[in-house]
């Protein structure tokens, strides 16, 4: 989606209205966020709207991007917010080799997730619990990260389930979506 370098179009400030709007909507696809949503989107604070190219809206606090939205899809997190509140989204893990493919811009493959470096709900390897035990649906947004990194690599959403994931083991996995690197991640909105 962010391939190339995006340059901001007109900034606007969001009304308080569709401030609670969007604060609520928010809250509704990432429950998780409860805790944080104080600090994230303070009601006192003055959300703005930036436009970006390919109709899409990016919703920003001051210079702090919050959240990006391409017309009337789900709000995506930005991932300087996904590393802020790692717990907070629903997590699948890549293995190495899939990290630079993922990180040039290409389609999320199955084979990345399911194989042994890479996590889905409910992997018996998964120990801690990280990756939790809720299978995920076609549609739903993820963050994915990467074996062996710290911090989250990419945000997209899901194009299969994860159960039929562990199924037929091909095929993609996510639509395009945000990674470190890209337009978005090296958007200026100083």
């Amino acid at each position: 989606m962010f391939k190339k370098d995006a340059t901001p179009g007109a900034k606007s400030k969001v009304k308080s209205s569709a401030q609670r709007a969007i604060r609520s909507k928010v809250l509704d696809e990432y429950p998780k966020l409860e805790p944080y949503i104080e600090d994230i989107m303070p009601k006192k604070e003055q959300l703005d709207l930036v436009k970006l190219p390919d109709r899409v809206s990016l919703y920003t606090l001051g210079s702090t991007p919050l959240f990006f939205q391409h017309m009337d899809d789900a709000f995506m997190p930005h991932l300087s917010l996904v590393h802020k509140y790692p717990s907070a989204f629903h997590r699948l893990r890549i293995d190495r080799g899939a990290i630079r493919f993922v990180l040039s811009g290409a389609t999320l493959m199955v084979p990345g997730l399911t194989s042994a470096g890479g996590r889905l709900p409910n992997d018996p390897e998964d120990t801690e619990g990280t990756y939790g035990d809720e299978e995920l649906e076609a549609g739903e947004v993820v963050v994915i990260e990467s074996e062996g990194k710290e911090n989250a690599c990419f945000v997209g959403v899901l194009k299969m389930g994860t159960r039929e994931m562990k199924k037929v083991k091909k095929g993609q996995a996510c639509e395009a979506g945000h990674y470190l690197g890209d337009g978005l991640w090296g958007l200026n909105l100083g």
